[in-house]
């Protein structure tokens, strides 16, 4: 047996298989030298058993850890400010790739000796929770008072927070579990409030009757962030003639009979809110006339879309018979056939050729850039429909009652039909706005809410964002245009779970009171008996302020509430400011989704009012995906909750109890700014990682169990090996350091993974092995490879602390008393403990040399194995022949041959002069090459050892057989 045998024997000896120990005791008793090696020595078990294993040191490394490192360590403090998650439903992938992706960086800033703040947060208001609070009860919210849905919605949020709270707890997230932040807290709505009123002094708030996205399923209004979109949307579009009731002046001399001016529409709901016709005032337009079935008719169409409406109604043929400017439509009536009333073409530079007709329906009540062009006219938005989507009586009696994207729209192109003014109908798949909880479409509905006024804040918050950190570098251009494209935020809600917006209004006129002292007031009252006595408070003179009880004027409480997103958007009040130069957050981390909602609602509110941005650094991720790359959804049934992951799935089959670790390494080696995947052989393909490190350290406890601190062997004493190592260790160190700060968790387990495989297993412990079993305990060449060995287990323990906290937490167990200071958490060691000495380029150069000739030394070797010369490495003599005079040639020559020959994993290395080869009756096999930058040849020889095999170390250096070699005989003296 050679010596890769002995360490395969060792290794098998020192696993807790019961075969494998079986086997090695057989073997054992055949050896009776076995007794005499120094083997691996640990009770770490190789299996993490990490269901039963885990629990055992969670405590310490989570609530016993926080706030010890807040009062014990040295540096400033760091912020990593939690973005609330919704108090609403079981958590899954996403929620444990965030809270873990944060838990990381908290572990390894207070590694580094940070005073780490991280206090969970919640974000509690809204719709969903107060429709599971209905559902939970089976009544509809109709039938409730709004104090009693409060009530509901309340009991039901802290039921879900608790729910969740177990949940992250149980991923080992270290935080200030027992005061998180909750938006439901008296606390949380007075700095809402504040922020609010501070908003409104500076003439950022303001209440006007404009469209905004209404959602009929919600019965309230949404913002931006709350919408979602269909790719496959269909909607009934329509083209609709509309008569002139007067010719353009420039068509006055044409006797043609009527003319139609002819629009198209997606939403023939609207068409009863009809105000106007917009047409570009730049852009020229045609009159055609028009043969379709035995029907001629004259009608005013874009000139660039004259070929594409033929085609799209199936005209029989068509005729250009002037073409007119657009601005000399401007002013022309026409007929509103639903009203029949004379209504005016305007002027509107949102019109476009690129699709429709070039003429735009326009309804001022449902549609922004309708309301914008009517308002510079005077032209009042009119919106007749209400808060579920159905049609008013200001629609008139055919359609009061009937849903508008229903029977409202089949009534009014019938009603088209029966007029002879509907041109053409037709389906269209487009893309369309839905309500992101209902999964309902939305309308743009005008109704009177409140609004923030974004424009006014825009260039200030673009302009801060320049000095945030950005990670992705490239997300820094997806919120600046989600920002710049929002001019307003609609932060008012028709619901009764929320913070109210504390506005009065008069009775006889409906105007708004919202003045500092009067806002003012209100905070006081809700200081002092809570935000519900909004709405259990039966007088409402009790809100109004004393200056405004005797000025002949009555008023009542709104029951509209703010934006859930205003709620989450303000949490950064609930963090302490650290002077005018830092921004309150070092860190916000959330997913992609959040530019457009809490990562902008906490920019704008906080420029509104500080002037400055919330955060330093800004890390979006992406989302999970299964293993096909499709998105996870209960619908197609490929969602895997973290709990199957961490403690197995109900068989067992595809995943087995992993424990928590595999789950935090699956989320630090993903590429986590991008949708990254998660299924049964990604998270096998992970616990395999896991249990090379446990094997790696499993090796490293084991030759340090007769070694502390105290046997250390100064660093000018270490040969070269021993010293490149530690050059290895300081610069994986570097890189692994380097990895962190940059949040790149995927590279830093990559360097884990590469460090282990190949600077380890497939280097350093097969070098070292030799040293390590067969010397005796105190040997100097032991004790220089423990060293080594001591400080690689203090650096990868800290390498993967902040990853697999707790399988850091066992090895550390198991070595703590190695160490000069022992601590009861491998966290309050602090990071990778490097000595700058370690750092030698020279020998880093002298090294890469070394490896290329141990790869052409093994080619040679293993030629001699395929001739069965040699069934091992460590049964050959290597002789290297070189030109000593080279620069390559005298480093070769300097290396002590007997550390070439622990290198190379054969029984000896002669070290020659170049063309000094030494005859041997013994096969020999050769090979020509070339080593380093300037190609020195150098010539290697292979062939049996002249030695015997040693039985105690199996290494060809007995002189005969059946005998020791001379170390082990002196070791055994």
């Amino acid at each position: 047996m050679n010596q890769r045998t002995l360490a395969s024997f060792s290794l098998l000896r020192f696993t807790k298989s019961r075969g494998f120990q079986t086997s090695c005791i057989s073997l054992a008793k055949k050896n009776p030298y076995t007794d005499t090696l120094l083997l691996p020595k640990t009770p770490f078990p190789l299996r993490a058993n990490a269901v039963t294993r885990e629990h055992t040191f969670r405590d310490r490394c989570t609530k016993e850890l926080y706030p010890w490192q807040l009062k014990n360590n040295p540096k400033e403090l760091f912020i990593l400010h939690d973005g609330p998650p919704y108090a609403n439903g079981d958590v899954h992938m996403g929620h444990a790739l965030n809270k873990i992706l944060k838990d990381i960086i908290n572990r390894y800033k207070m590694l580094q000796g940070h005073k780490v703040w991280y206090r969970p947060g919640w974000d509690c208001h809204g719709l969903p929770i107060e429709l599971k609070a209905l559902e939970a009860i089976r009544q509809k919210g109709s039938e409730l008072s709004a104090k009693e849905i409060r009530q509901l919605a309340r009991k039901r949020a802290l039921s879900e927070i608790e729910k969740q709270k177990k949940d992250f707890k149980s991923w080992s997230v270290m935080g200030d579990w027992d005061k998180p932040y909750r938006t439901l807290d008296r606390d949380y709505e007075i700095r809402q409030l504040r922020v609010f009123r501070e908003m409104m002094k500076r003439g950022y708030i303001y209440r006007q009757l404009k469209p905004v996205y209404w959602s009929p399923s919600s019965k309230s209004a949404l913002a931006e962030a709350e919408l979602e979109y269909n790719e496959q949307h269909i909607s009934r579009s329509v083209h609709v003639r509309f008569p002139l009731t007067q010719s353009p002046t420039v068509l006055q001399d044409k006797q043609l009979g009527p003319i139609y001016a002819v629009i198209w529409t997606t939403t023939p709901w609207t068409l009863p809110a009809n105000k106007a016709i917009s047409v570009h005032p730049e852009l020229t337009y045609s009159l055609i006339k028009i043969q379709k079935n035995i029907e001629t008719s004259h009608y005013i169409i874009g000139k660039d879309r004259v070929e594409a409406f033929s085609k799209e109604i199936n005209a029989d043929g068509i005729e250009i018979l002037h073409e007119i400017e657009g601005k000399d439509l401007v002013g022309t009536m026409y007929n509103h056939p639903l009203w029949n009333t004379s209504m005016p073409i305007i002027a509107g530079d949102h019109v476009t050729a690129e699709s429709g007709t070039g003429l735009v329906h326009t309804a001022p009540g449902h549609g922004m850039e309708d309301y914008e062009v009517c308002q510079s006219l005077g032209i009042d938005p009119f919106s007749p429909v209400d808060d579920a989507g159905r049609f008013t009586f200001e629609a008139g009696p055919e359609l009061q009652g009937m849903v508008a994207f229903d029977e409202g729209t089949d009534t009014i192109i019938k009603k088209l039909m029966d007029l002879s003014v509907l041109v053409h109908e037709s389906d269209y798949v487009h893309k369309y706005p839905y309500d992101w909880r209902t999964k309902k479409p939305v309308m743009l509905r005008a109704t009177a809410q409140w609004f923030a006024n974004v424009e006014d804040l825009q260039k200030n918050a673009v302009a801060a964002l320049k000095s945030v950190r950005m990670v992705p570098d490239v997300s820094i251009r997806r919120l600046e245009q989600f920002t710049i494209s929002r001019k307003e935020w609609c932060i008012s809600r028709q619901r009764s779970w929320g913070v109210p917006i504390p506005a009065l209004y008069d009775i006889e006129t409906g105007d708004a009171l919202l003045t500092d002292s009067s806002v003012e007031h209100i905070i006081k009252i809700f200081e002092e008996r809570g935000i519900d006595t909004w709405w259990e408070e039966q007088d409402d003179s009790i809100f109004v302020a004393p200056e405004y009880r005797n000025n002949g004027k009555h008023y009542k409480r709104g029951y509209d509430t703010m934006d859930v997103w205003f709620d989450s958007g303000t949490s950064w009040t609930m963090i302490e400011p650290r002077g005018e130069d830092r921004p309150v957050a070092d860190v916000y981390l959330e997913g992609t989704d959040q530019h457009r909602g809490w990562f902008q609602s906490s920019l704008l509110t906080s420029i509104a009012v500080t002037g400055k941005q919330p955060y330093g650094t800004l890390i979006t991720h992406g989302f999970s995906l299964d293993e096909e790359g499709r998105k996870m959804s209960k619908s197609i049934g490929n969602t895997i909750a973290p709990s199957v992951i961490t403690h197995g799935d109900k068989n067992n089959k595809q995943f087995p109890a992993y424990g928590t670790d595999v789950l935090r390494m699956w989320v630090a080696s993903c590429e986590y700014t991008k949708d990254m995947a998660v299924g049964p052989s990604i998270i096998a393909q992970v616990s395999d990682n896991i249990r090379k490190i446990r094997t790696t350290a499993r090796f490293l406890l084991g030759n340090l169990h007769d070694f502390t601190y105290k046997d250390c062997v100064p660093y000018d004493q270490l040969n070269e090996t021993d010293r490149y190592m530690l050059h290895e260790l300081f610069e994986f160190g570097e890189r692994v350091t380097q990895a962190y700060d940059n949040f790149a968790f995927n590279r830093a387990t990559h360097h884990i993974q590469h460090f282990t495989t190949n600077n380890l297993s497939a280097f350093y412990f097969d070098v070292a092995k030799d040293r390590l079993y067969n010397n005796t305990h105190d040997a100097l060449t032991r004790r220089t490879a423990q060293t080594v060995l001591y400080h690689i287990l203090r650096a990868y323990t800290a390498s993967i602390a902040p990853v697999a906290c707790h399988t850091a937490e066992e090895i550390y167990e198991n070595y703590r008393s190695l160490t000069p200071n022992s601590e009861s958490s491998v966290f309050k060691q602090g990071w990778i403990p490097l000595e700058s000495e370690w750092y030698q380029t020279t020998l880093e150069d002298r090294w890469n040399i070394l490896k290329q000739l141990k790869t052409e030394v093994n080619q040679v070797l293993e030629i001699a194995r395929q001739e069965k010369v040699l069934r091992s490495s460590q049964e050959a003599d290597v002789d290297i022949l070189i030109d000593m005079n080279s620069t390559v040639g005298k480093m070769i020559h300097s290396m002590d041959s007997e550390e070439l020959a622990s290198f190379f994993l054969t029984s000896k290395v002669n070290l020659l002069q170049k063309n000094q080869e030494d005859k041997n009756e013994l096969k020999s096999f050769e090979r020509d090459t070339q080593l380093g930058t300037d190609q020195t040849t150098c010539k290697i020889i292979t062939r049996p050892s002249t030695q015997y095999k040693c039985p105690r170390c199996w290494n060809y250096h007995a002189n005969e057989s059946d005998t020791l070699c001379s170390r082990c005989a002196q070791v055994l003296q």
